[in-house]
């Protein structure tokens, strides 16, 4: 099939459009200029150039790929700073709303017959009721006011993408990435901060987390390409985890000693609100649907087996 991505220079495409190319797909890669044209070629696809938020130029790169399906990977996630939540994630917010919005119209007017979205099971999840949620349970429907931008933009998507009757739309909620490119890739911040006791746990350490190793996740993806019917999908590993657990499981893989723990007085101090919900009061979510309807299955299905080949290389 043809496909186009956008976003396929990040962290997800770069595992993503090598795996679309050896599946046998005809890949077009959507990117922003010249740099991007060289690393989409490497990695196996023609690119076609185009801003995301320029809604004329998506319609002519779409028109030039002639997609059977668009995959949406579009995102502008740095370093996250949970004291400004939502300074963070505001370049994404925008992609995730206009963004989405462009690819949708240019998609509807060249008559594409799936569009696969990446959206977020990790961060998003209602904070009440049992630890681990499936596709059915809401997204937070009051969130803390640092993460109400990114959860609301993450539901525009998804309503958009699943309210477009003229096309399949599929939705991915990705637990939290790690592996090569990450924020928890090999020498990151993220992992220095662990290594040098500045990442500590929270409270009770409660909030649960599922993980995705980012190969995984693009494993997922291609077969949610051809795959599966118009709906939304937890792609996660098989071991959703506490804070308590995971962190000090990690930190003992980088050879660092145990995380310090801090009242949740202190970490919202420290962390601002959004990171004393991370870490406290965060659900993890289920894959069964993905595995059961996408035929996907984890490669690493425990972040303790994903961690300890590829972080602990840190």
């Amino acid at each position: 099939m043809r496909v186009l991505v956008a976003g396929a220079t990040g962290a997800m495409g770069r595992q993503l459009v090598p795996r679309l190319v050896d599946a046998g797909h005809d890949v077009f890669a959507m990117v922003r200029g010249e740099s991007g044209s060289a690393g989409a070629a490497r990695l196996g696809a023609v690119p076609v150039v185009a801003d995301a938020l320029d809604r004329n130029q998506v319609e002519a790169a779409v028109r030039q790929a002639a997609p059977e399906v668009i995959v949406h990977q579009l995102t502008a996630i740095g370093h996250v700073d949970t004291r400004h939540f939502e300074r963070s994630f505001a370049a994404t917010d925008r992609l995730r709303i206009e963004g989405t919005d462009n690819l949708l119209a240019a998609a509807r007017r060249a008559g594409v017959r799936r569009v696969v979205a990446q959206s977020n099971g990790a961060f998003t999840y209602d904070r009440t009721g049992g630890p681990v949620k499936t596709e059915q349970d809401p997204l937070d429907r009051a969130p803390v006011g640092q993460m109400a931008s990114m959860i609301a933009a993450v539901g525009h998507l998804e309503k958009a993408v699943l309210g477009a009757a003229w096309t399949e739309g599929v939705v991915l909620r990705y637990g939290a990435f790690y592996g090569p490119g990450t924020s928890m890739a090999p020498g990151s911040p993220q992992l220095e901060m662990i290594r040098k006791r500045k990442f500590p746990v929270v409270g009770d350490g409660g909030g649960v987390w599922s993980f995705v190793h980012i190969a995984d996740a693009a494993e997922a993806t291609v077969a949610a390409v051809a795959n599966g019917d118009r709906g939304v999908y937890n792609i996660v590993d098989d071991d959703p985890a506490p804070v308590a657990e995971w962190l000090p499981e990690l930190a003992a893989m980088l050879g660092a000693r145990e995380p310090m723990r801090v009242p949740r007085l202190i970490g919202r101090l420290a962390a601002g609100q959004a990171g004393v919900v991370l870490m406290t009061e965060l659900r993890g979510a289920s894959n069964a649907k993905a595995k059961r309807e996408l035929g996907w299955h984890p490669t690493h299905p425990t972040w303790r087996q994903g961690f300890l080949g590829g972080v602990r290389e840190s």
